[in-house]
């Protein structure tokens, strides 16, 4: 029985190789599409900052896009009526918070990478645990987070220490 289907010289219709080399030559394409995005998105996020003022309005900090402190303002001199454990809860928490914006600028900026691909269903996209490289309260929203506690937890670790012992 002949189907009148072309066959290559061990009988294998030619049409099914040419599918596959037409899924392997998509499959390639996705592939280096994913990695210029991922390097246009890595590039973007080498310049990228955050900058975050506390909730006391005393200090700002920005941070760069692996969560480096790159700056640190004390604002209208605020400063200068708190104690050393209120400012440095100041900053610390500041810079937690802009480091939590940060994260999530980056996850933001990856998730697409995350997902399976359309064109090419084998390609199922990239597992990552962002709560191992973050921590876990980056995946927290803004509405989620629990700001009271855990703000309170970081002061109340803060030792206030006398004017006498040292100077700020």
């Amino acid at each position: 029985m002949n189907d009148g289907g072309a066959k290559d010289t061990s009988g294998e219709p030619v049409a099914q190789e040419a599918s596959i080399e037409q899924r392997l030559a998509q499959a390639m394409a996705e592939l280096e599409a994913t990695q210029k995005a991922v390097a246009e998105a890595e590039e973007e996020l080498r310049h990228a900052s955050c900058t975050v003022r506390s909730r006391d309005r005393a200090v700002e900090v920005t941070v760069g896009h692996q969560g480096e402190l790159t700056e640190l303002r004390f604002l209208d001199g605020k400063y200068r009526n708190m104690t050393a454990g209120e400012l440095a809860g100041s900053v610390l928490e500041a810079a937690e918070r802009a480091r939590t914006q940060m994260s999530r600028q980056v996850m933001e900026t990856f998730e697409p990478f995350t997902r399976p691909s359309d064109a090419v269903p084998e390609m199922t996209g990239m597992d990552v645990d962002w709560a191992a490289i973050f921590g876990p309260g980056v995946q927290e929203t803004a509405h989620t987070a629990p700001g009271g506690p855990s703000r309170n937890r970081l002061r109340d670790e803060i030792h206030e220490d006398t004017e006498d012992e040292h100077d700020v």
